[in-house]
Order: structure tokens, then C-alpha cells, then sequence
């Protein structure tokens, strides 16, 4: 854990304000839930909810069966991280943060398809450019978008298919169902 130098009060009614600094660094917007964990020292952490990520185990069977069935590297995100890979080494994916391009489709709520000649980059990771996104559906869930479901390609093998496009509409809309049960 590392010490920001930041201090704040409580108010009379419990309250502690979260700098603007940090809220923008860790990418905390108003309404954002966080879970509040408590040790024995007394320290009180704060941590983003990631509703997506209690499918931990399923989402990464399930990339592992859409990267299976389409032969290219699957992700499947919360609104900040990767928290499934398939079909490339995990280490350099797992729970690193999304590009904010990816974060722009999944606020804007539209699907991102590469087409033919379209020469439009989506980095999965902002600053590294080995991998792009090739479909990008965002998962909604009651109405929120909560995470996406991301096919990647290499510089080979940008452009897809009507089947990789399916197959992640149809994972996308799966997992937002999953998520409201």
C-alpha cells in the first residue's frame, strides 16, 4: 500500500471526501460502487466493485470457449480491467487497466467492429500497440454497462468476420443476463 501524504476529516454524518486526485488517477466516477475492507491494524481500504469480476472463474472458461471456437484471442473486461484472457499469455493481460478507448465504447454503449479497410486502432492496453481490438460489444446489465467483451487481432489478422461478431454479441448479451440474476 503506498502512502499518499493525503488527509481528510470525517464529517458529522460519517463521510470522507475522496480527492479529486485521486477519484481521476484510480478512475472513480460519481456512483461508482466501492467495497470497503477492514484489517486487524485498523486500516480501511477502499477498492472499485467490479460486479463482472465475481463471474471471475466463468468469464475465463467462457474466453476460453469463444477463443476456441474462433481460433483468435479473446478478453472479456470490467469497466477498468482485463479479467479473463484467452488465447495469449495471460501475464501480460490479466487484470491490467483497458485502453481508454475501449472504456469510450463501453460508456458510449455501441458495438466496434473492424471492417474491411478501415484503418481504426483500438489498443487493448493504452501505450502498447501488439494487440488491437478487432470487436469490442460492451456488456450491459439493468441498464449499466458493467464490462465488454473483446476479440483481438495482430497486425496479420485485423479484420473479422460475421461469426467472431455473433459470437460476441451473443457472450456479451449472456453475461449481462448473468449478471442480473
Amino acid at each position: 500500500m503506498k502512502a499518499t501524504g493525503i488527509v481528510r476529516r470525517i464529517d458529522d454524518l460519517g463521510r470522507v471526501v475522496i480527492p479529486k486526485e485521486i477519484r481521476r488517477t484510480m478512475r472513480i466516477r460519481e456512483g461508482d460502487p466501492l467495497e470497503i475492507y477492514t484489517d486487524r491494524d485498523g486500516e480501511v481500504i477502499f477498492k472499485k466493485y467490479s460486479p463482472i469480476g465475481e463471474l471471475g472463474n466463468f468469464a475465463t472458461q467462457y474466453a476460453e470457449t469463444l477463443s476456441k471456437t474462433s481460433g483468435r484471442p479473446v478478453l472479456i473486461t470490467d469497466k477498468d480491467n482485463i479479467i479473463a484472457v484467452s488465447g495469449v499469455p495471460k501475464k501480460d493481460f490479466s487484470e491490467k487497466k483497458i485502453s481508454s478507448e475501449i472504456e469510450k465504447i463501453m460508456e458510449d454503449r455501441y458495438a466496434f467492429v473492424q471492417k474491411g479497410t478501415e484503418n481504426r486502432r483500438i489498443p487493448i492496453i493504452d501505450g502498447i500497440d501488439k494487440y488491437i481490438a478487432s470487436v469490442v460489444y460492451p456488456i450491459i446489465a439493468e441498464g449499466d454497462s458493467v464490462g465488454s467483451v473483446v476479440f483481438m487481432s495482430d497486425d496479420q489478422h485485423m479484420n473479422v468476420g460475421e461469426v467472431e461478431e455473433k459470437l460476441a454479441q451473443a457472450a456479451s448479451n449472456f453475461l449481462g443476463k448473468q449478471m442480473e440474476q
